[in-house]
């Protein structure tokens, strides 16, 4: 395999453990708040390393910039739907998990 295709399959499974990460955090993390930022963090750069990995694969210029255009729209939008969802939380009164806090 060349160089070329190594990186392309580095940066795919780079992007695959973040993605991963962004899953395990979704389960296990005990509130809304923390559970959007695991995923919102982790999937948005699992999403571009894997954006980036295919990226490499192409080598003429069209699907490269509608993958460049698509990193974009994520970069932009992930980010802006986890706040829109944290914030819409909050201004309903949903109480972030505090350790070893009372129960209500």
């Amino acid at each position: 395999m060349s160089l070329l295709a190594w990186s392309a399959v580095a940066l795919v499974v780079v992007g695959l453990f973040f993605t991963i990460v962004a899953a395990v955090g979704l389960i296990r993390l005990p509130d809304l708040y923390t559970r959007a930022h695991a995923t919102s963090k982790a999937d948005t750069l699992g999403t571009l390393l894997t954006l980036a990995g295919v990226a490499v694969v192409f080598q003429s210029g069209v699907p490269r910039i509608k993958l460049g255009l698509l990193a974009v729209f994520m970069l932009i939008t992930t980010p802006t739907a986890t706040h829109a969802i944290t914030r819409a939380a909050h201004d309903q009164g949903i109480a972030p998990w505090v350790l070893g806090g009372d129960e209500e």
